[in-house]
């Protein structure tokens, strides 16, 4: 398993679309310059750019071609890999795996209140949060761990957060268990993967940033 990452940058937004986006179909380009704002579309570019990078570089996959499930989750066409992009304020990273998997990265905002989201909170993750020491740190495990598992799933916003409870890194969706697994990355993020697959308990991932000169 590897894991890659990158950070935006407004000054390097058009250097960035000169040297990549056309890497890339037309019809992609096409989504990519529809984002009014620059971080979203540097975001999703960049998203696209680690997938390719990881793939040639760690998986001599060339060429790879992505396709999107009846569920939204993408997927690796005629490839038995799987992945998995999650970015956050001005983090972005693709996790790339022999088995299922979701990855989730969550900037931690100081303006942001727990309490705000107690309504999507079962009654023992609010109280896991309140006896904390650091609640906010807390808060943020507690979600982006959650996000790693309903993306794992491949649910989407269909599964609400409140319908499931990760204990002790293992939940059940649907009688699924899914797996979860802490990863540092940045100390301003929290960090988590998941899987069906418990492999990712003894997973130990590459974690490599993406560098400015480096060539997919």
């Amino acid at each position: 398993m590897i894991i890659l990452y990158t950070f935006i940058s407004e000054e390097k937004h058009q250097p960035l679309l000169d040297r990549y986006l056309n890497v890339f179909p037309d019809d992609t380009q096409r989504d990519i310059l529809k984002y009014r704002r620059w971080q979203d579309a540097q975001l999703s570019l960049l998203g696209k750019v680690l997938l390719q990078y990881g793939l040639r570089t760690y998986y001599n996959i060339h060429d790879a071609e992505t396709g999107i499930l009846s569920n939204k989750k993408p997927y690796l066409k005629g490839n038995s890999l799987h992945f998995n992009i999650s970015h956050s304020k001005d983090l972005v990273t693709c996790a790339i795996a022999e088995y299922p998997l979701g990855i989730d990265v969550e900037f931690n905002d100081p303006k942001v209140h727990y309490q705000d989201f107690t309504f999507q909170m079962t009654e023992g993750e609010l109280l896991e949060i309140q006896g904390s020491e650091d609640k906010m740190e807390a808060f943020f495990t507690y979600w982006t761990r959650k996000e790693a598992v309903i993306k794992a799933h491949g649910a989407g916003m269909m599964l609400p957060l409140d319908s499931f409870e990760v204990i002790n890194d293992e939940c059940y969706i649907e009688d699924k268990k899914f797996f979860t697994k802490k990863i540092f990355i940045h100390e301003d993020y929290q960090g988590y993967m998941a899987s069906s697959d418990q492999k990712i308990k003894s997973a130990v991932p590459f974690i490599k940033p993406f560098e400015k000169d480096d060539w997919i």
